[in-house]
């Protein structure tokens, strides 16, 4: 019986089942930037368990012309290389696909499945022969069915090796061993294997002048660009990487050429809280200081995010969000610390927060957070995860003006003081709610005053009068309002067709909310779509809302947490907001978007055409 098997040019999904700690990674990493360099757009995505060793693991590489890199709910070709999932691997193909294995030990055929095609390499004994070393059998068999890859789906041996020359340029010997490995699978395949077999990569020209890194690569090099010079962290799973890569990027560019000598400090804290206590300190005495962490070390901080929001002090929080509550699931994503993070701390806190989708907005949200944060007087909150944050992404190259100047804000000068000037820590001369704020060492003599964190009049002098604190409270809530006019404004984009349904989303919910666009618009549901970037909401999300009958809120958490913020600031009757929420700890899917849209609206009964609002502009 032949079996109808998927027929696909440069649009599929291949998924690699390994064993933790095997030496795949860079294996899978080779395989999708081959076909990256054969100029057609890949979205991987590692999922990793939370231990060093032997648990599950996988890598899914979608192969998309298109340009879709959002995740996908199914696979079309499942690389089995862990026997412990192969229930599992198998159970995962989309039928008429394909299942490759390690072909060395015989199967019984109940372990396959008649609607999917068997491609059986024996990568051991191929190892076996060829090496002697136990670990070099290991990682060359990853390499090997790379090699095996390439001749099934028909691409460019060519492109893979010179990509491996690259890698290990100057270091001859890894060459020529990575290359024959390669080879070795090649072979065996066009000599005993039918290929091509129905999926198939074939050069385009999609991917154009986009590069291929992950987000907190891009916040690290963005920290650097921003200004910074101070880092107080403790590692956390997703975010230890963001560190790393400012710590790799200082050295290179913060590094005296003349003496040697470092122009920055990163300093491993003992915990948590210590280090945004030096972020803290840093910042109030001029320095531009981040930290990088994840919601456990969200709930640490609390208090002095307090401090630092009532004082006014300015400070960078990168928080790359992983699944929680508690200790949760450390490798896997959601977008669940939006509440904890807009009101961290006790009391009537309200913290500026901004969404990044890419590594790109990654790079440039991490730089102007600086700015940001020195401008408000305040923390500021850059909401990465783990998909944008460990995952490689194409994105658009980064840019940035050599002629910008960075954004101190509201600085009193020595001249300004010597002038006479008056100064008041917390006096909100222009009614923007900022005052003016002197650096340490400004003037020997004026300028100075005490930074508390308990209430005090304009002039920093404490103070339990009732009307010094509202008047405090009252500018900060001012200085709030001034943040929705500094912060990235909100993208609309309008369906083909007027309509009266909207969806709103952030981060990294953005891949598959574009492709799911497009595939409601095909069924003749057209959905107007607003990503906002920033909290607190611009006037523009408001009026998004106010413009459609029923707006879709999209999000990876399990309480809505985006939803809750969008009532509880713009005062929203909480039945205009229909969930659209993901938190399995897998990156949501277009797939699984439409399907919740289509439901709801079947559900309410709600027209997808109806009569629509008037538009709202671009």
């Amino acid at each position: 019986m032949t079996l109808p098997r998927i027929q696909r040019c440069n649009d599929f999904v291949i998924k690699f089942a390994n064993v933790n700690g095997s030496g795949s990674s860079s294996a899978n990493e080779l395989f999708a930037r081959s076909i990256i360099r054969m100029g057609v757009p890949v979205a991987p995505r590692n999922i990793f368990p939370s231990n060093i060793q032997g648990l599950p693991t996988w890598y899914e590489v979608r192969v998309s012309e298109a340009g879709w890199l959002g995740a996908s709910a199914g696979c079309d070709m499942m690389v089995a290389m862990n026997p412990q999932t192969w229930d599992r691997d198998l159970a995962a193909i989309d039928s008429g696909g394909y299942l490759f294995y390690d072909s060395t030990k015989p199967m019984p055929a109940s372990k396959f499945r008649e609607d999917v095609t068997v491609l059986g390499v024996p990568l051991t004994a191929l190892c076996n022969r060829e090496y002697t070393d136990a670990r070099q059998r290991q990682l060359f068999k990853n390499v090997m069915y790379v090699g095996a890859l390439i001749a099934l789906l028909d691409m460019e041996f060519a492109a893979t090796e010179k990509l491996i020359v690259d890698r290990y340029r100057g270091k001859d010997q890894l060459i020529q061993a990575n290359v024959n490995a390669l080879r070795i699978g090649y072979d065996y395949v066009k000599a005993n294997l039918p290929c091509p077999i129905g999926l198939t990569v074939r050069r385009a020209d999609a991917v154009g002048d986009r590069i291929f890194i992950d987000g907190n690569s891009a916040c690290g090099l963005g920290a650097v660009y921003g200004g910074a010079t101070v880092a107080g962290w403790y590692p956390i799973t997703p975010s230890t990487s963001v560190i790393e890569s400012f710590a790799g990027y200082c050295r290179k560019y913060r590094t005296d050429p003349d003496n040697g000598r470092a122009r920055y400090a990163i300093v491993q804290a003992e915990d948590e809280l210590a280090s945004i206590g030096m972020v803290i300190g840093a910042g109030w005495n001029g320095a531009r200081a981040f930290t990088a962490t994840s919601g456990p070390g969200i709930s640490l901080m609390q208090e002095f995010f307090g401090l630092a929001y009532f004082a006014e002090i300015p400070a960078v929080i990168v928080d790359v969000q992983r699944g929680s509550p508690s200790t949760g699931m450390p490798t896997r994503t959601q977008q669940s610390d939006l509440l904890s993070c807009a009101y961290a701390s006790h009391g009537d806190t309200r913290h500026v927060l901004l969404f990044p989708e890419d590594p790109y907005e990654c790079f440039t949200f991490t730089a102007q957070a600086f700015d940001l944060a020195e401008r408000l007087q305040t923390p500021v909150f850059v909401m990465s995860d783990l998909d944008i944050g460990m995952n490689e992404r194409l994105c658009a190259p980064f840019d940035w003006d050599d002629s910008r100047r960075y954004d101190r804000g509201k600085l009193m000068s020595f001249d300004d003081l010597e002038a006479g000037k008056t100064f008041g820590r917390y006096l909100d001369v222009d009614g923007d709610g900022i005052p003016y704020r002197t650096i340490p060492g400004t003037h020997p003599t004026k300028g100075a005053y005490f930074t508390r964190g308990t209430t005090r009049n304009p002039y920093a002098k404490y103070s339990e009068t009732g009307a010094d604190y509202i008047y405090n409270m009252e500018r900060l809530r001012r200085k709030f309002d001034t943040a929705k006019e500094l912060a990235p404004a909100p993208i609309v984009k309008n369906a083909a067709q007027a309509t009266h349904i909207g969806a709103i989303y952030f981060g990294s919910t953005s891949p598959a909310m574009a492709e799911a666009s497009a595939l409601l618009e095909a069924d003749g549901i057209h959905v107007d779509t607003l990503r906002v970037r920033a909290f607190p909401f611009s006037r523009e999300v408001m009026r998004f809302i106010a413009e459609h009958d029923y707006v879709f809120v999209v999000e990876q958490n399990e309480s809505a947490q985006l939803r809750s913020l969008l009532i509880n600031e713009g005062e929203i009757d909480p039945k205009k907001l229909v969930r659209v929420l993901h938190y399995d700890g897998s990156p949501i899917t277009a797939r699984f978007v439409v399907r919740r849209i289509v439901d709801a609206l079947a559900e309410r009964k709600i027209s997808p055409i109806g009569t629509p609002l008037r538009k709202v502009a671009p």
